[in-house]
């Protein structure tokens, strides 16, 4: 098998799980309490592309997956052991669990079929929130990670997913952080060494490409 004929295999639909990190209202929406990250994941259109991801699961048998990280209101059960944490207690938009800020942004649209795991500590959407078992329970070999921060979130979710031996996939339009050229700096340094690369467009030609018949014995 060629190089090429591998890379194929691991972006298609059978056993893919796509993740959208962070995409919440409070987070990349309007009304964001990180305005400079906000504007960047849509001016760079990663936004844009997770929806059109997001769009292209159902009708392919890709489940979605909306990891968001909310707080209760006084942050009881929440981190703060680092400056990231401390900070985000005091944002004047609080992310509060059934506030329309932990509601995920538009333009992605979620559907019944889609599964939101929320959890009120941690970097990562893979530690400690049961979405290991659910992607298991799934039948997820595939892990294709979107959304915000390529700072933080994302990394966090890509290494968790490896160590815990899953194939991560990273459409690279499909992240954002800040400041913009962070994003390009993090995936040709960190997220090459551990994560197959591909863009949106490859991932849903992939999706959308007939499925090999199985080899029979």
């Amino acid at each position: 098998m060629g190089r090429g004929e591998e890379r194929d295999e691991r972006l298609g639909p059978d056993g893919a799980v796509l993740l959208t990190v962070e995409c919440r209202r409070g987070v990349v929406g309007v009304e964001s309490a990180l305005p400079k990250l906000a504007a960047v994941a849509r001016r760079s259109g990663a936004l844009a592309n997770v929806a059109r991801l997001v769009d292209a699961t159902h009708g392919v048998g890709v489940q979605v997956v909306h990891a968001v990280a909310e707080r209760r209101p006084g942050g009881r059960g929440s981190n703060g052991n680092a400056r990231l944490f401390r900070a985000a207690a005091r944002l004047p938009v609080r992310q509060n669990r059934g506030s329309t800020a932990v509601r995920i942004a538009e333009p992605i649209q979620v559907a019944d079929e889609d599964l939101v795991v929320r959890r009120l500590h941690g970097l990562s959407p893979l530690a400690g929130t049961g979405l290991d078992a659910l992607l298991r329970n799934l039948g997820c070999r595939t892990l294709v990670v979107t959304g915000v921060s390529a700072n933080v979130a994302v990394p966090n979710a890509v290494f968790d997913a490896v160590n815990l031996g899953y194939t991560a996939v990273v459409p690279q339009e499909a992240i954002a952080g800040v400041p913009a050229d962070c994003t390009p700096a993090m995936i040709r340094h960190t997220l090459s060494l551990v994560a197959t690369l591909t863009t949106t467009d490859a991932l849903l030609t992939a999706w959308q490409a007939p499925r090999r018949p199985s080899a029979r014995p």
